[in-house]
C-alpha cells in the first residue's frame, strides 16, 4: 500500500509538472506587490503577468509561478504597492518640455525674484535672442510690487534688466503675459493699439501699456515669436515623457495641438520613442486644422496616439480676471471675464464634431461660461437623439452655478477638473468671487460625483507642476500642498480615496473612450503599471506627499525605475 501511495504521489506530481511546463511563459511577472485592481470583482491582488504588453493574469503569487519561464523577467515588490498606470486628464505635453528648457518661474515668491532671474538670463543670452518664461503668480508673492496696475506689476524694471531682448513671461495660468518694452515694441503695440475682441491690454494712467496682456492679448506678441527649431522640439517632447515617466504617469490627454506636432509625436511612435499614450486634443482655434480632421475622420487605430477630441475655449482663467462669471467680480466690481470664442463659433463646431464623431473639449472656468456650454450642448444632442452618448467634456469645469451642477450627470458631460487647482487656487479664488459662490458652486467634486457624473482628474501642466500625487493629496484632502487648512477648504467636497484614484486612471480612460483597453488592472488590458513606495489609499493623508514612484511600466515596459 504504502509502495502504491508513493508511486502515485510521483506520478501526480509529474503530471503537475507537465502542465506546468505547458503553460504559456510570460515576458514578466510580478510579485509580492500590494496590487490595487480598481476592478470590483477583484479589487486586491498580489501578483500579476504580462505578456506581449497586456495583462494575462492578476491573482496570488502560487499561481503566479505558473507563468514564469527561463526567458521571464522577475519583479519582487516586497509589499510595495501597485495601482493602475496613472492618466493625466488635462495637460499641455510640449509646455512641460518647453517649461523645462526655459525660465521656470512657478517656484518664485517676488517680482524682485524674477527680475533677478531675467537679469541673470540676458547676460548669457545673445543680443535680440527672445528670453521665455512661465510659472509666475502675482497673487503667490510676498508682497505686491511697486509700482502696480491692477495688482499686477508693470514692466519697467522688467525692461531695464533686458534692454537688448525682448522677454516673454507667461502667467501660471497661461492666460497671461507681462513682456518688456523691447517685446512691445518689436510687436507694435503703442497708446493706440486697441484692444483685440477677447483680450485686453493693460494700461496705466496715462493710457500707456504697462506690459501685462490678457487673454487674446497674449498673441500680439506670442505670434512674432520665432517657432522652435525641429531640434528644440524634440528636445522639449523628450524632456516631457521623461519628466512624466518620473511621476507614475503612462498617459496624458494633450489639450489643444497642431498638426506639426502631431506629426512629432507620430515621428516619435514610429522610431519607439513615445514611451508615453497621447490623446491628442485638437486646436479647436485652427479652421483649416479642423476642415483637415473633418474630413479624415478621428484617428483611433493606434493606443499610443489618438487623436478624436476638439478643444477650444469659452473664457479664460480666473487669476486674469478672465474667467466669464453670472456677476462681476468681488475684488474688481466693473470686470465678469472675457468671452475668448463666441457662442456661434463653439455651436458651429460642436455640430460638426458632433456629426463626423469627434469629441468636443470646452475650456469653462466660470459659472457663465459653463452654463453657456452646458445649454450648447443640450442643443447639439438633441439635433439627433440616436446617437451614444459621445462623452462631450467641458475642461475646468471650475466654478459652477447651482442649478447646472446636475446637469452634468443628466446630460452625461464629463467635468474633466483639476484637483490640484482647488489646492492652489482657493486661498486667493476667495477674494475674486466672493464666499457665498466658492461654497455654492466652487470644485465641487462630491457634488458632482453624486450628480452621477464622471469626474475626470488632471495636473494642467505646466500651469501645475507634473505631480498626480499633488492631485490626489488635493482630492482627499482639499488642502494646500503645505497642509493648510486643518480640514480642508469645503471639506464636505472631498472624494474618498477610491474615487480619487479613479478620478486619476479609469475615469481618464474613459475620458478617452479607452476604459475597455486601460485605466484598471484587469487581463487583457494593456500592462500600464505605477509602482508607489507606499500605499497611498492607507497611509496618513499627510504622508502621500512623501510618496515615491518605485516603477512606471508602459505596454509592459519599465521606463522609469526610481
Amino acid at each position: 500500500m504504502k509502495l502504491t501511495y508513493v508511486f502515485l504521489s510521483f506520478w501526480m506530481l509529474g503530471l503537475f509538472t507537465s502542465c506546468v511546463d505547458k503553460h504559456p511563459k510570460a515576458d514578466m511577472v510580478i510579485f509580492n506587490g500590494l496590487i490595487h485592481t480598481l476592478n470590483k470583482k477583484e479589487p486586491r491582488a498580489e501578483a500579476l503577468a504580462i505578456v506581449d504588453g497586456k495583462i494575462v493574469y492578476v491573482g496570488n503569487n502560487l499561481n503566479a509561478n505558473n507563468w514564469v519561464g527561463d526567458s521571464t523577467k522577475i519583479l519582487d515588490l516586497n509589499k510595495k504597492t501597485v495601482v493602475p498606470g496613472f492618466i493625466d486628464g488635462h495637460a499641455h505635453l510640449m509646455g512641460v518640455g518647453y517649461n523645462m528648457m526655459n525660465l521656470d518661474l512657478s517656484k518664485t515668491n517676488s517680482y524682485e525674484e524674477i527680475i533677478s532671474a531675467v537679469k541673470a538670463k540676458a547676460s548669457s543670452t545673445k543680443k535680440g535672442e527672445w528670453i521665455i518664461g512661465r510659472g509666475w503668480h502675482q497673487e503667490k508673492w510676498d508682497s505686491i510690487p511697486s509700482p502696480s496696475f491692477q495688482g499686477f506689476p508693470t514692466n519697467d524694471s522688467l525692461s531695464a534688466v533686458s534692454p537688448n531682448n525682448p522677454v516673454v513671461l507667461m502667467h501660471a495660468s497661461g492666460h497671461l503675459i507681462l513682456v518688456n518694452q523691447k517685446a512691445l515694441k518689436l510687436a507694435k503695440i503703442t497708446k493706440k493699439t486697441t484692444n483685440p475682441e477677447g483680450g485686453e491690454i493693460f494700461r496705466n494712467e496715462d493710457d500707456l501699456p504697462t506690459g501685462i496682456l490678457n487673454e487674446s492679448a497674449t498673441q500680439l506678441v506670442q505670434s512674432i515669436i520665432p517657432e522652435p527649431s525641429d531640434e528644440k522640439r524634440i528636445e522639449a517632447l523628450n524632456h516631457a515623457i521623461e519628466e512624466y515617466l518620473s511621476h507614475g504617469v503612462t498617459a496624458v490627454h494633450d489639450a489643444g495641438i497642431d498638426q506639426k506636432t502631431i506629426a512629432l509625436y507620430e515621428s516619435f511612435y514610429n522610431q519607439n520613442m513615445l514611451h508615453l499614450r497621447v490623446n491628442a486634443m485638437l486646436d479647436g482655434s485652427d479652421s483649416k486644422l479642423l476642415d483637415h480632421w473633418f474630413q479624415t475622420g478621428p484617428k483611433v487605430d493606434n493606443d499610443f496616439l489618438t487623436v478624436r477630441t476638439i478643444k477650444l475655449y469659452a473664457d479664460g482663467a480666473l487669476g486674469s480676471r478672465g474667467a466669464l462669471m453670472l456677476e462681476p467680480y468681488s475684488d474688481a466690481p466693473e470686470e465678469s471675464g472675457k468671452k475668448i470664442t463666441t457662442a456661434d463659433q463653439l455651436l458651429r463646431v460642436s455640430e460638426r464634431a458632433y456629426e463626423t464623431g469627434f469629441q468636443v473639449a470646452i475650456h469653462c472656468i466660470g459659472d457663465a461660461a459653463n452654463k453657456a456650454v452646458l445649454n450648447i450642448y443640450k442643443i447639439v444632442f438633441q439635433s439627433d437623439t440616436t446617437k451614444v452618448n459621445p462623452r462631450f467634456r467641458i475642461e475646468h469645469a471650475q466654478h459652477i452655478a447651482a442649478d447646472d451642477i446636475p446637469r452634468f450627470g443628466e446630460m452625461g458631460v464629463i467635468p474633466s477638473m483639476q484637483a490640484i487647482h482647488m489646492s492652489s487656487d482657493r486661498p486667493w479664488a476667495i477674494h475674486r468671487i466672493g464666499e457665498e459662490r466658492i461654497k455654492e458652486g466652487a470644485y465641487v467634486w462630491r457634488k458632482l460625483i453624486d450628480s452621477g457624473a464622471t469626474v475626470m482628474n488632471g495636473t494642467d501642466a505646466p500651469v501645475e507642476p507634473v505631480s498626480v500625487l499633488a492631485n490626489f493629496y488635493a482630492s482627499i484632502t482639499r488642502k494646500t500642498l503645505s497642509g493648510d487648512p486643518e480640514d480642508g477648504f469645503e471639506g464636505d467636497q472631498k472624494m474618498t480615496r477610491i474615487e480619487a484614484l479613479e478620478s486619476l486612471t479609469i475615469n481618464n480612460a474613459y475620458g478617452a473612450f479607452q476604459e475597455d483597453i486601460k485605466g484598471c488592472i484587469e487581463i487583457g488590458k494593456v500592462a500600464d503599471l505605477t509602482i508607489l513606495s507606499q500605499d497611498i489609499m492607507s497611509i496618513p493623508e499627510e504622508d502621500i506627499l512623501k510618496t515615491e514612484i518605485e516603477y512606471t511600466i508602459v505596454d509592459g515596459q519599465v521606463r522609469y525605475k526610481k
